[in-house]
């Protein structure tokens, strides 16, 4: 199924397949996660008034969700291999364009587009890894590893760009700069932190994207599924807007949730994500087959991905900036604290595949998700002035742990829930469940940590109990 698109001459190599997709998938995130050390100097190079500096951090799961079902569908329909190779390399070349930009326009502008070419080698790289293999231990082993290095790219973002940002030198910054300063994250002084070597990270992380898309080129074997089908503009315009709407409406909503702006915002988001599915109902080759929903195990995969951004990436993102504010910490020792959490991701994803045989997945997801909120609890009184040193790094192990769960089932519940040829196409609709539910936790997060760091730690807890139960209901409910 799904094969008559391979290339005669190019034998598959599932080992070849999982080494190029994951680390390409590293190498996407890390990109994501860098600008959290980065944001506070680019803010300050290049002059960004308060009101856009949310979209420096914004633009990567804006072009994320925006493109990744439209990415999954394409994968399916068109190779697998070409749209990855594709997505690598555009990935590879904005990159380097965004170490070059000058201006906030132009660095969000760049960042928008990494965000679409990271849809498609994420969306892609589920395709190419599912297809390679078909089922079974070996299946669950595969998408565990790659879940792992999900949690290491997002682990390493932040310490290189601290790394190489000590090329430039230091100027006295806080937190997060002018938008921690609306946001009560920091004070008016804080910790140095560098000035313009934030320009060689997205450089280095550029040359290894480039350098992985020429060794995929030589690795992997094409496949697609066996419908053929143009692809979804009108979904993906219609998408596109809806989320740009709701975006731009929990970004403008820091600055009060009652304006006229934000609501006519949220609503244009609701009718234009009504008009998405009316296009999706009745095209020919929709980006996401809405008859998926009547799936158990697609409902929980949605679920969880979507709560997984909401309650876990939405609180951990701003994590760094709430330490630096509570306890005066440096950007690298919360960096290095950071890595704590999502190192703990990597070791307990590449082990969770021990559990697949004795947990089904979406029960696999609530364990995860009540492991994230323990840790979150433990967290509480220790994130503010002076940490609580054992409960801090405690409630990091803890958190991480909860994280790599969902990391290492989100992954084989997407492929698992579609049909085989579908692959790609569910991969897509969980990554794009995940970075809308990442992109309203950062807003969430922000907006409540003006009440204090145990406000968002609270809101945190009480979003992963419910995605807890939500994907365990979403898995049981048959209608």
């Amino acid at each position: 199924m799904g094969h008559e698109g391979d290339h005669p001459a190019r034998p598959h190599r599932p080992a070849a397949t999982l080494a190029v997709t994951s680390a390409a998938t590293t190498l996407a995130l890390m990109n994501y996660t860098a600008p959290m050390l980065d944001l506070p100097v680019m803010a300050r190079e290049f002059g960004t008034p308060a009101s856009a500096q949310a979209w420096l951090l914004n633009g990567t799961p804006l072009g994320l969700a925006v493109v990744l079902l439209l990415a999954g569908s394409l994968a399916d329909d068109h190779g697998r291999r070409r749209v990855f190779l594709l997505g690598t390399l555009g990935l590879g070349l904005t990159m380097a364009l965004g170490g070059l930009a000058g201006s906030t326009l132009a660095f969000t502008l760049a960042r928008i587009a990494q965000g679409a070419a990271s849809a498609a080698v994420l969306a892609a790289s589920l395709g190419l890894i599912a297809h390679a293999y078909p089922g079974g231990a070996a299946r669950i082993r595969a998408t565990g590893v790659w879940g792992a290095f999900v949690s290491a790219g997002i682990a390493l973002g932040p310490l290189l760009a601290g790394a190489l940002g000590s090329v430039g030198g230091t100027a006295a910054l806080g937190g997060l700069g002018g938008l921690a300063d609306r946001t009560g994250l920091t004070g008016p002084a804080g910790p140095a932190v560098p000035v313009d070597g934030w320009r060689w990270t997205y450089e280095v992380l550029a040359a290894g994207t480039l350098l992985v898309a020429g060794f995929g080129a030589r690795a992997l074997a094409e496949s697609r599924a066996p419908r053929a089908g143009r692809p979804d503009v009108a979904g993906a315009l219609t998408l596109g807007l809806a989320l740009g709407a709701l975006l731009t409406a929990l970004t403008l909503g820091r600055d009060g949730w009652l304006r006229p702006s934000v609501g006519v915002l949220l609503l244009a988001a609701v009718v234009l994500t009504g008009a998405f599915v009316r296009v999706e109902r009745r095209g020919p080759a929709p980006m996401i087959d809405l008859a998926l929903f009547r799936r158990p195990a697609f409902r929980a995969a949605t679920a969880g991905a979507l709560f997984t951004g909401l309650a876990v990436i939405g609180f951990f993102s701003v994590l760094p900036a709430l330490l630096q504010r509570g306890t005066g910490m440096a950007p690298m020792t919360t960096a290095w604290l950071f890595l704590l959490w999502s190192g703990s991701a990597f070791v307990v994803a590449l082990q969770a595949r021990r559990l697949a045989g004795l947990v089904p997945a979406a029960y696999q997801l609530a364990v995860g998700f009540l492991l994230s909120t323990a840790g979150v609890l433990l967290l509480l009184g220790a994130v503010d002035a002076g940490p609580a040193w054992p409960r801090l790094l405690v409630g990091l192990v803890v958190a991480g742990a909860g994280s790599g769960l969902l990391n290492a089932a989100l992954p084989r519940l997407a492929v698992d829930s579609v049909p085989q040829e579908r692959a790609a196409m569910g991969s897509g609709a969980n990554n794009t469940a995940r970075y809308i539910g990442s992109s309203a936790g950062v807003a969430l997060a922000l907006a409540l940590s003006t009440a204090g760091p145990d406000t968002a730690l609270v809101a945190s807890a009480v979003l992963g109990l419910a995605g807890a139960a939500i994907t365990v209901a979403a898995a049981r409910n048959r209608g």
